[in-house]
C-alpha cells in the first residue's frame, strides 16, 4: 500500500515542476496585497497581430491604386476580367484586385505623381 504522504509529495513536486517550466518562459513580478513579491508566469503571446494585418491591407490598397493609376481604368478593368476568367487562383486574384472606391481614390491621388 502506498503512503498517502508520499502521493501528496509527488503531486506537489509535479505542480512545482510545471510552475518552474512556465516561469522559465518568462515571468512578471507582482506584489500581493500583503506586500509579498511573487513571480507569475507571463501570458503567452499568441495574440493576433492586428497592426501587421492593417499594414498588409493598407499596402494592398496602395498597390491596387498604384496599378490602377499606372495602367488607366480601361486596361486595369481588362486585366481584372482576364484574371476572373482564369484558374481558381487567378479568379481569387481578380476578385481581390477589383476596383473599389478606396482604390479609385488612392489612384486619383497617385496619378499626378506618376
Amino acid at each position: 500500500m502506498r503512503d498517502p504522504n508520499h502521493a501528496n509529495f509527488s503531486q506537489r513536486l509535479k505542480r512545482i515542476d510545471r510552475r518552474h517550466e512556465k516561469l522559465a518562459r518568462g515571468y512578471v513580478t507582482v506584489i500581493n496585497s500583503d506586500g509579498l513579491m511573487v513571480a507569475q508566469p507571463r501570458r503567452s503571446n499568441l495574440r493576433f497581430p492586428w497592426k501587421a494585418a492593417a499594414l498588409v491591407v493598407l499596402l494592398l490598397f496602395t498597390f491596387k491604386g498604384l496599378v490602377l493609376a499606372n495602367l488607366g481604368a480601361e486596361r486595369y478593368a481588362e486585366s481584372v476580367i482576364s484574371l476572373e476568367n482564369g484558374t481558381p487562383v487567378e479568379q481569387v486574384g481578380g476578385w481581390v484586385m477589383q476596383a473599389d472606391p478606396l482604390t479609385v481614390w488612392i489612384a486619383g491621388r497617385l496619378e499626378p505623381l506618376l
